[in-house]
């Protein structure tokens, strides 16, 4: 019996295994049963893939399931399993899925009856039980027609991927047992509807505005009815809220058409209406986002925001699902039912680029899953001008997505009833597993990557197949009006009624005199701003000592019974002892007091890296391990009394999308402090994309703000060229209009008042710190307590041990190169020279710099002293202004560094120490 059963498992028979075992169930092991939902409740069923409960629309109960039958192996033909086995799992081979009929036929012996023992005479031969789901008795011909009609006609469905049976069998009975039937009268008439207002929109722009760019829909129409039905099963299915991000292809259409954006408003970009308020800043209209509340056709009411994206395809896949998990976390959606994150994909893109898999990666862990997201892909059939074979090596452009396990739909996108079915069936599927779901829809793209373009340059006999077909709407409206769904003159009332509307919205957007301006800074962002700061804001950063205290003896505790490493006793024990003031603080006891002190107060905190939650220099430990049974125990979550929560992640080894994720978080809650930590600072510029298109540009692009914060190991100290520098100067050539902060703090008093600041003031902008490696253990890079109780943040600290009488150089400088100045200072008893150190670099202010060296009347020459080579670090961004500011003064300007490099540090440890004297020597040398 155990036999059968594994053999029945294996080819996806689990019906048949269910019935097997509650026949005989003294031969079964009971974890058989719970596996597959025969005798477990809802929380086991869930653990091993099954189910999930879902107040709004229960999917079909396990042990209902239509069609079953008592196993007769002794009835069945011994090739009956394994040939139904082959249509699940490889029928999608022989689906007819190209609406242009360019895919060349594939045969699959798999399918043939014959490969499996039958004779061509057997068709009427009687299989009892037949393993497939509504079907329990049936001729050899009568079963190989249903299997062919489910997997492998319109529809291409692959599962029997997945690991879990229960999954399988979900799918296996959704489309065996219900096939893929049309949906019902109202459903179809709105998706020609939903055609019509696509291919009305794109032919009136075609004409309107010839040969401007706007990456037309033509040929992929479908989409439309498909967003309209991903939102309406969404909504349907509990969903209050939903994130769009996609590409170009299709997005006015979208805005227009499903976001409801006034017609008018498009057109009037198309116009370029008010050039001059968008001077310097900006983006073209088919990168631009929107918000707007969305009533659907059955009454229902969902928040749809369609996400800003930049030109690099993927880049808002990441984005999307960290705006998602945001506003499940505001809602206290831990079952992830209320948001839902929807993306959709050009196929050459999603098989190309690697934060397809980066996001993926994410959909089950802990501090990233979203519940599943929607992918829907655009499948062109041709990247912008490469073929398939040029641009991938599987058969599939979706086969990236089995790393996940989740299902995957191939469709014709040209027949209608195909995809409302696929869709009803994906998201039922989302609700009940919790799952992403992948639909890849064969279409084709009418004019090209854009409509600047000669496609039959590339594609001859493409186009010249494209040029012949009629379009969707009149083929999908020939079928209604065949089939006495609609009349004739209803479709043509829809098409009159839809040109008509465009037509008034095209002569209201020639009388608009100004460039329209989406709201940008409502809801939650209406008490926030940006801008450019007139002046230095501060805010009051201070804590009570006795606070402070308080929060430190929380986090030296852990709970009974709770056994710690011995050198993390030791540490707590410590920071006991920083707590009480009987010990300086350090860095990390530092940050945790400024996390603890405003979530106390209210502010949640968010840290995400590789490795946050002990420090890559073993220096947070904000989890701590029971070594006898390794739970976790992190203080910061269970404050007395907090108001705001704390939540620290170990990410996983991906950059670009973790910050991704982080940044589209903190675009949903500007009141947490949102943090992102990289391993060691240069592992940043493996998310360069991020920080280009989206940190560094977002607020000017696109009117949008951010408050995340970056943490990025910073530091020569001979540890080579991967784990010295953060890449300083990337951050500050960007630099403009106030668009972020770059700071380099020094203490940990510093770094504790510039957290809280980032989050008391009002004003949000991205956050960049290099954090320090060395520094974190170092005595003289400590702080007080009282510092902390009564200090602030200091933008500029200036030299108060130096006698303003008789300095004459004023040595500038940021980060950890200021306590090897002031030890070689020490060592030569030059009281000729100050160290003046600049804590943030970014904004500047004159004045600041100014004010730190007034006092020196006799000061001659004004240095900028870094650790960085010379065409690295601030050195290019601050020589401009401090040689202003030595010129306002009649004083020399000289930069000290390491010698210009193409590499950013020496892998020699010694060749670094003779590096480093030389710059103290040029730095004290006459």
């Amino acid at each position: 019996m155990r036999d059968l059963l594994e053999l029945a498992g294996s080819l996806g028979f689990v019906d048949e295994m269910l019935d097997a075992a509650e026949a005989s169930p003294g031969e079964v092991d009971p974890s058989w049963l719970e596996l597959f939902g025969a005798s477990a409740g809802t929380a086991a069923r869930a653990a091993r893939g099954a189910p999930r409960s879902n107040g709004a629309a229960a999917p079909m109960p396990m042990l209902d399931r239509p069609g079953r039958t008592t196993l007769a192996p002794s009835r069945a033909s011994p090739g009956v399993w394994p040939m139904v086995n082959a249509f699940r799992s490889r029928g999608h081979f022989a689906a007819k899925l190209d609406p242009l009929g360019l895919l060349e036929a594939v045969h699959v012996a798999e399918l043939d009856p014959q490969t499996w023992g039958f004779s061509a005479s057997a068709r009427e031969q009687i299989i009892e039980p037949t393993g497939v789901h509504g079907l329990p008795r049936a001729t050899l011909g009568e079963l190989h027609a249903r299997l062919t009609e489910v997997y492998c006609g319109s529809v291409g469905l692959e599962y029997m991927h997945i690991s879990a049976p229960a999954k399988r069998s979900w799918l296996a009975q959704r489309c065996e047992a219900g096939s893929w039937r049309a949906p019902d009268a109202a459903v179809r008439r709105r998706m020609l509807e939903h055609l019509i207002g696509a291919e009305s929109f794109e032919r009136f722009c075609h004409v309107k505005y010839p040969g401007t760019k706007r990456f037309s829909l033509e040929g992929s129409e479908s989409l439309i009815p498909m967003l309209a039905l991903v939102l309406l099963h969404g909504s349907r299915l509990g969903a209050v809220e939903a994130v769009l991000g996609m590409a170009h292809r299709g997005r006015l259409t979208a805005l227009e058409y499903v976001l409801r954006r006034a017609a008018r408003e498009i057109f009037a970009e198309f116009q370029d209406v008010e050039p001059e308020a968008s001077m310097g800043g900006g983006d073209v209209k088919y990168h631009l986002g929107y918000s707007t509340d969305r009533i659907d056709a059955e009454g229902r009411s969902m928040h749809v925001t369609l996400s800003f994206n930049p030109s690099h395809l993927e880049a808002i896949d990441p984005v999307v699902i960290g705006r998602v998990r945001a506003k499940q976390d505001r809602l206290g959606d831990h079952e992830h039912r209320k948001v839902i994150g929807v993306l959709v994909h050009g196929d050459a893109a999603f098989a190309g680029q690697g934060l397809v898999p980066e996001t993926l990666n994410l959909t089950s862990l802990q501090g990233y899953a979203t519940g599943g997201t929607v992918h829907i892909i655009v499948n062109n059939q041709v990247g912008f001008t490469a073929n398939p074979s040029d641009s991938r090596s599987t058969p599939y452009c979706t086969d990236v997505a089995k790393m996940i396990e989740c299902p995957i739909w191939h469709v014709n996108g040209e027949d209608l009833d195909a995809v409302a079915a696929v869709i009803a069936m994906a998201m039922e599927y989302r609700a009940a597993f919790g799952s992403d779901v992948v639909i890849d829809m064969y279409c084709y793209r009418k004019y090209g990557h854009n409509e600047m373009d000669e496609p039959s340059f590339t594609q001859p006999l493409m186009y010249q197949r494209i040029q012949q077909k009629d379009s969707i709407v009149e083929t999908y409206g020939q079928r209604l009006v065949a089939d006495g769904t609609m009349k004739q003159a209803e479709v043509d009332e829809l098409v009159a009624r839809r040109t008509e509307m465009l037509e008034a919205e095209h002569r209201a957007a020639k009388t608009m005199t100004e460039r329209p301006r989406p709201l940008a800074m409502a809801g939650l962002w209406s008490g926030y701003h940006g801008g450019i700061e007139a002046r230095p804001l501060d805010a009051d950063t201070r804590v009570p000592r006795d606070r402070l205290t308080k929060i430190a003896d929380a986090l030296a505790a852990v709970p009974p019974g709770f056994t710690a490493h011995p050198k993390i006793e030791r540490l707590l024990e410590q920071r006991a002892q920083m707590g009480r003031g009987g010990r300086p603080l350090d860095w990390g006891m530092a940050e945790l007091l400024a996390y603890g002190s405003l979530v106390a107060e209210g502010i949640s905190v968010r840290l995400s890296g590789q490795d946050s939650s002990r420090g890559t220099f073993s220096h947070r430990h904000a989890a701590v391990t029971d070594i006898r049974t390794g739970g976790e125990h992190v203080a910061l979550s269970s404050l007395p009394d907090a108001v705001g929560k704390f939540h620290v992640f170990d990410s996983p080894l991906s950059e670009a999308g973790v910050l991704g994720f982080e940044f589209g978080y903190s675009l949903d809650s500007p009141d947490v402090l949102t943090l992102w930590e990289a391993q060691f600072g240069d592992f940043a510029n493996g998310a360069q994309v991020m920080i280009d298109q989206f940190l560094m540009a977002s607020e000017d692009k696109w009117r949008r703000l951010s408050g995340l914060v970056m943490l990025l190991p910073h530091g020569f100290e001979g540890q080579g060229p991967e784990h010295s520098s953060a890449r300083l100067e990337r951050y500050l050539e960007s630099c403009a209009e106030h668009n972020i902060q770059v700071a380099q703090p020094t203490t940990p008093a510093q770094m504790f008042h510039l957290l809280r600041l980032q989050m008391l003031r009002t004003w949000r902008k991205p956050l960049v710190v290099m954090t320090p490696k060395s520094l974190l253990r170092l005595p003289a890079a400590t702080s007080t307590l009282d510092e902390l109780a009564h200090g602030s943040f200091q933008r500029v600290i200036a030299d108060d041990a130096a006698d303003p009488a008789r300095v004459t150089r004023a040595l500038f400088c940021s980060g950890r190169v200021y306590f090897d100045l002031v030890d070689e200072r020490r060592r030569r008893q030059d009281a000729t020279v100050a160290i003046v150190r600049v804590e943030k670099l970014y904004p500047w202010w004159d004045e600041l710099i100014a004010g730190a060296v007034a006092p020196y009347r006799e000061l001659r020459e004004v240095f900028w002293v870094q650790d960085e080579p010379s065409n690295m670090g601030a050195g290019s961004f601050v020589a401009p202004r401090l040689g202003a500011l030595a010129q306002g003064r009649g004083c020399a300007f000289r930069l000290v560094s390491r010698v210009e490099s193409a590499s950013p540090a020496t892998g020699s440890h010694k060749a670094h120490v003779m590096e480093q004297n030389h710059i103290l020597a040029n730095a004290f040398g006459r």
